[in-house]
């Protein structure tokens, strides 16, 4: 089977895309996390055999995706997993909001580390938790910036919080930071968890798009007693490039917890649609060729931000991730005046994240989508340094 094509630009803004359409026609979006690359052949023949039916009717489990599930978590992500704990949702915001309303009762609290995908910040308000954000801690290691947990400030925060915290979200592999945590900060940060009676909800959804070089580690793969707390939450959307069939699933191995979450799933009607178990099927089983190429392509392009960005980007830094097609641009000392992101769009026709949407920690930071054909990335990495410095973007 010849290599995917990543490098050729396809046109997407006749597509209905959340990413492009809302872009007026000389804007690059590099925003929403959604790769401009197509999806892998054998995804797009299941998906056009499923179509070629025309009768689409209601589907509520898929006994095959079970066990192809199952096994992929075995051997990839080395949690005893059965097909029986497999919980499918529509998505990874789905599960992050049915976790916050089952664990704990009204009022307590929900721990998270920031600056951290936006979702974490408002699903505990709307399940009647409390937010307790805390804040990762920033350093700079060769040059870039790097973050990793402060666990005295975190055990502080369990411990001293208002309200009694009952529940603990982690983003792992991290979004928007790009960190793919270590065996020995998720064994710190499993002990704590315990120790102070926390659930974990595990957003893994990046766990397949760990750049060369690096390793996924999922939480509750430390130990049977980390297991039985954990609620691990995955879903093809990210790595595979079908955010919009729709479908995540969970890993729960507690049998109680199971269930409650399938009671709060039928109670508000929570369920995939028939494409997202076909596009799911065919993405793990037979999409691991394609994802091996994409990582490849997406780990240069991880190389390219971050030395464009050192050489061409005067004050700003930017981490280098581990995993994701996600980078974090701390804009704080590039001299812009305002918020950067509305700089970058305005000056350089380039639609970034604005980073204060991730947390107070966020504010003068941007984050940038690298997961576009290299052509694409570059113009826009020019065109941001052409903004910088002063210069018209041609």
């Amino acid at each position: 089977m010849p290599a995917p094509d990543f490098d050729t630009l396809i046109e997407r803004r006749d597509t209905h895309s959340t990413k492009w359409s809302h872009a007026d026609p000389d804007v690059i979006p590099m925003w929403i996390a959604d790769m401009d690359f197509p999806v892998a052949k054998p995804i797009q023949t299941a998906i056009r055999k499923r179509a070629a039916h025309p009768i689409f009717g209601y589907q509520f489990d898929g006994t095959n995706l079970r066990h192809i599930l199952a096994d992929r978590l075995q051997k990839r992500h080395h949690l005893n997993a059965t097909p029986e704990e497999i919980v499918f949702m529509p998505g990874i915001v789905t599960g992050l909001n049915l976790v916050s309303r089952t664990v704990g009762a009204p009022h307590t609290g929900v721990v998270t580390l920031t600056p951290v995908y936006p979702p974490f910040l408002s699903v505990p308000t709307g399940a009647d938790k409390v937010s307790i954000p805390v804040p990762l801690a920033q350093t700079l290691r060769d040059g870039n910036l790097y973050y990793d947990i402060d666990f005295d400030q975190l055990e502080h925060a369990i411990t001293h919080s208002d309200v009694k915290p009952s529940l603990f979200m982690l983003c792992n592999p991290h979004n928007p930071v790009g960190r793919a945590f270590t065996s020995a900060e998720l064994g710190k940060l499993a002990e704590l968890c315990l120790r102070h009676d926390l659930w974990i909800c595990s957003d893994e959804i990046h766990a397949d798009l760990t750049l060369e070089g690096e390793q996924h580690i999922s939480i509750a793969s430390l130990s049977p007693e980390v297991a039985a707390r954990t609620v691990t939450l995955l879903a093809p959307s990210k790595a595979f490039n079908v955010p919009g069939m729709g479908l995540g699933f969970a890993h729960v191995a507690d049998a109680d917890m199971r269930a409650r979450l399938m009671q709060q799933l039928f109670s508000i009607g929570a369920f995939p649609a028939i494409f997202g178990y076909t596009a799911a099927e065919a993405a793990y089983s037979k999409g691991d060729s394609w994802l091996r190429a994409i990582r490849t392509y997406l780990t240069a392009n991880r190389d390219i931000v971050v030395d464009y960005v050192a050489e061409n980007l005067p004050g700003v830094r930017v981490t280098r991730p581990e995993a994701t097609y996600l980078a974090w641009l701390d804009c704080r000392e590039a001299g812009i005046e305002g918020k950067p992101a509305t700089f970058f769009l305005e000056r350089a026709k380039v639609w970034l994240n604005d980073g204060a949407v991730f947390g107070l920690e966020g504010e003068g930071f941007v984050r940038l989508n690298y997961g576009c054909p290299r052509p694409r990335l570059l113009e826009a990495l020019d065109r941001m340094r052409a903004a910088l410095v002063g210069q018209p973007v041609a």
